[in-house]
């Protein structure tokens, strides 16, 4: 009963003795030639390792004519360490690029996980494990030499990297630039780094020129790095910035612009930041301003100037003369908009284009996905798409075409512009306005595509729907297309990553909220004729109004209910009118907040720069008149988001002084 336990014992203690730790011999000096040399003899345990005597746990052994060494010792000084697994029952020797695990009575050894067969089996002498020589020479680049009762082992020393890199945040300048020294050493057998040298550090440069820093790294084992050296240029002291400027006189007049020249200046040429206070482009007040200047170069120097300009009581310009005569186009200035009232209205006809306008604004705020609309439509079309999407996940809007004829059906794809999708309702329809006039002033003719019979397909999917609109985003868009044959058409919200085409059949019409517009409608477009001339009195021209501007009636094609085009959305205007020399041509938001854009005279312009009208108290300039009378053409639509109605302003422009 006790035989059991007794074995036990013997194993533990042959276990433990294999793993206890075998004194280390290392030489603190490298050896000669950069290699380490381990000599033994046969049936010796007297070692020399690097010139130094050290005793192994067995002595060099022969069995079938192989030599065996004791693991618990050599592994050591090749720098592995070694440690029993008792769950494979495996000792192992383990260092930086290899593992090796030797299980007695086994000719293979797992070198890195792979089995490799050695020259006999792996045996324990007296509690130690005898692995074969040549193979852990063969492991381990390990040269052997034997003469006579003599073998000697040598290989290479691993050495340490002394690398490193001299960082700054910007250039080094002597005497102001921190250095930091970003290490970079390494061994290629992981021994730790125990000792540096350098020669040339600095963490402040004294002085400027080029410096030569070098280090040396020292490992465990006491092996010295080669020297590692970086070349850094240090330029001298950086000067701050020096802030300065000058008007072109010292003297102005209430009204008289100014104008402002940077002479500041910089060492290096290197400034990034100007920061001015006071420099109005004109003042209204008489009085001593006060101009600051405040300049910074790329280290963060920084450096200001104040100089005061004197403004007279002399009156040049009102800042309502001031600001009709020089608002850049497309910047907004500020009017009483009580007395737009008192411009006198004008009144126009108009012919009405033979453009269809299908307008899906109903519901505007989604709440499930589904076909916002649907309509068959023939010839010329314009959509009109607007929503915000209130559910909890990113739907895409589609516009899908289908032929149902017997006959291929041609669509011819033309000016188009989408907006957002963007969490404000006056920066998506401003956006989708400027771009839809931005082409229709270009002519755009985006192609065009050949549905066969039955065939199905997405018009304009890179434009209206590439990008996904996430919750509380607002999203729109415009597109003129035109068909030789009927065409239905529909409006299609499906989640993000859903196929429309695959869904269509299945996806439900979606109700009408009850407030928004969402119709088909005839003769859409509206081309004015006015025949007095413009701008010698202060005039306006009202649009969106249902007065001077009636509104558009249409059907819902999904209930047949008729529709009421509130605010005429979707209408694209065009007038050419004759305009007195010197005339303003400005708009005034009469609703509320208004944005979007104008062609005026083949150019296109923002309303407003950068902004929006808030209000009836703002305009934005569209254009002024010459010396002689113009005919200027005027194109525009009613922009998504904003609020009608609005005027078109024509006044005299002040009379210009010096």
């Amino acid at each position: 009963m006790r035989s059991k336990p007794f074995k036990i014992a013997i194993v533990l203690l042959t276990v433990i003795a294999l793993i206890i730790p075998f004194a280390t011999a290392r030489a603190d000096s490298s050896s000669a030639g950069g290699f380490n040399v381990l000599q033994l003899a046969k049936d010796s345990d007297i070692m020399l390792f690097n010139g130094e005597e050290i005793r192994a746990a067995q002595p060099v052994t022969y069995k079938d004519g192989a030599a065996y060494i004791p693991l618990n010792g050599i592994a050591s000084v090749y720098g592995f360490t070694l440690y029993f697994d008792a769950k494979t029952k495996e000792a192992v020797a383990k260092s930086n690029v290899l593992e090796l695990r030797f299980k007695a009575d086994s000719p293979f050894i797992k070198v890195n996980g792979s089995a490799v067969k050695g020259p006999g089996p792996v045996f324990a002498q007296e509690g130690y494990m005898m692995v074969p020589l040549r193979m852990w020479a063969d492991l381990t680049d390990s040269r052997i030499n034997v003469s006579g009762r003599q073998i000697t082992l040598s290989w290479s020393i691993a050495v340490p990297s002394a690398a490193f890199e001299i960082e700054a945040d910007d250039e080094i300048h002597a005497g102001q630039t921190v250095v930091f020294y970003k290490d970079l050493a390494s061994h290629p057998n992981g021994l730790p780094i125990v000792q540096d040298v350098w020669e040339g550090r600095y963490d402040v440069f004294p002085e400027a020129g080029w410096y030569t820093v070098t280090r040396r790294v020292m490992d465990a084992a006491g092996n010295w790095s080669e020297p590692y050296s970086v070349t850094v240029e240090v330029l001298p002291p950086n000067l701050p910035p020096v802030a300065d400027f000058r008007t072109d006189k010292e003297t102005y007049r209430i009204g008289e612009h100014i104008e402002y020249r940077d002479l500041s200046a910089d060492d290096e040429d290197a400034i990034v930041r100007r920061t001015w206070v006071g420099n109005e482009p004109v003042f209204f007040e008489s009085g001593e301003k006060l101009v600051e200047l405040e300049v910074e170069d790329k280290h963060g120097l920084t450096h200001r100037v104040s100089k005061f300009i004197t403004v007279t009581d002399e009156v040049l310009y009102t800042k309502e003369e001031y600001d009709k005569l020089f608002t850049d186009i497309g910047g907004k200035y500020a009017l009483s908009g009580s007395e737009v009232l008192g411009y006198t209205p004008v009144e126009y006809t108009f012919k009405r284009e033979n453009v269809r306008l299908v307008r899906s604004n109903s519901p505007e705020v989604l709440r499930e996905t589904g076909i916002a609309y649907d309509t068959i439509q023939t010839g010329k079309t314009r959509f009109l798409i607007y929503n915000q999407n209130a559910m909890s996940y990113n739907v895409n809007v589609y516009l899908v075409a289908t032929n149902f004829n017997g006959t291929a059906v041609d669509i011819s794809i033309g000016a188009h512009g989408a907006g957002g999708p963007d969490p404000y309702s006056t920066n998506a329809g401003k956006m989708s306005t400027l771009r839809y006039l931005d082409a229709v002033n270009r002519g755009v003719q985006a192609g065009t595509l050949r549905l066969r019979p039955k065939e199905s397909a997405v018009l304009l999917a890179d434009k209206l729907s590439a990008v996904p609109i996430k919750p509380n985003q607002i999203f729109s868009a415009y597109a003129d297309i035109t068909s030789n044959d009927y065409v239905r058409y529909r409006v299609v919200i499906v989640p993000q990553g859903v196929d429309p085409l695959q869904e269509l059949e299945k996806l439900p019409m979606l109700p009408r909220d009850g407030v928004h517009v969402r119709g088909s409608f005839d003769y859409t477009d509206r081309s004015i004729t006015i025949e007095e001339q413009l701008g010698q009195t202060k005039q306006r021209l009202m649009f969106g109004d249902n007065k001077y501007d009636p509104n558009l009636w249409g059907i819902d094609d999904g209930t047949g209910k008729n529709e009421l085009n509130v605010g005429n959305y979707g209408v694209l205007y065009r007038m050419k009118v004759n305009v007195a020399p010197r005339t303003l041509i400005s708009l005034n938001a009469r609703g509320g907040h208004y944005t979007g854009a104008f062609i005026v005279g083949g150019s296109v312009v923002e309303v407003t720069k950068g902004s929006i009208l808030k209000n009836q108290d703002e305009a934005c300039v569209l254009y002024r008149s010459g010396n002689r009378a113009e005919t200027v053409e005027i194109v525009f639509t009613p922009a998504s988001g904003s609020n009608l109605p609005i005027a078109l302003m024509f006044e005299p422009l002040p009379e210009e002084r010096t």
